[in-house]
């Protein structure tokens, strides 16, 4: 049903076409706008960059981003994970994030991180699905596209690697 694939460049343009469907909604980034492909290249981790499909399409994406630049900190990752809007309650975001969680155990990365905004009940529901917990709140953090301060709460996975 649905392939799992890691993602290159080229698949920048279906990536950001599926980043700017959140940006419009304003429940998944406090982001104004799309980076390039080289500032987004900075920011995320080059591991763990994976891209799902659906009949041969790009549906959705999603990476991580490193929580700090102290090497005590480098298993403790933020996860984001995107998923177009045509394709959402379909089962590609479970599928997804649990390869993520899967794989990222392999690669050493022992604390997954999610800050959602706490009106995305789909992304809390998607997040309590494949195992997350929630483990803080935080009241006016941000303010979304609209101008509108929002709450995140924080969710986190923890590796069986550790344990």
């Amino acid at each position: 049903m649905f392939n799992i694939r890691e993602m290159v460049e080229n698949d920048w343009e279906f990536v950001k076409e599926i980043y700017e469907q959140a940006l419009i909604e304003g429940k998944s980034t406090f982001t104004k706008e799309v980076p390039t492909y080289e500032n987004w290249d900075k920011s995320h981790l080059k591991d763990c960059r994976y891209i799902i499909e659906k009949d041969k399409k790009i549906i959705g994406w999603c990476s991580l981003s490193p929580t700090s630049s102290r090497e005590v900190y480098k298993g403790v990752v933020e996860v984001s994970i995107y998923i177009h809007q045509k394709y959402r309650n379909i089962g590609a975001g479970k599928f997804l994030l649990n390869y993520l969680v899967k794989e990222s155990e392999k690669k050493g990365y022992w604390s997954l991180i999610s800050s959602i905004i706490s009106s995305n009940i789909n992304s809390i529901k998607l997040h309590e699905k494949c195992g997350f917990r929630q483990v803080g709140h935080r009241e006016k953090i941000a303010k979304d596209i609209f101008g509108i301060w929002q709450n995140t709460v924080l969710y986190e996975k923890r590796s069986k690697i550790i344990f």
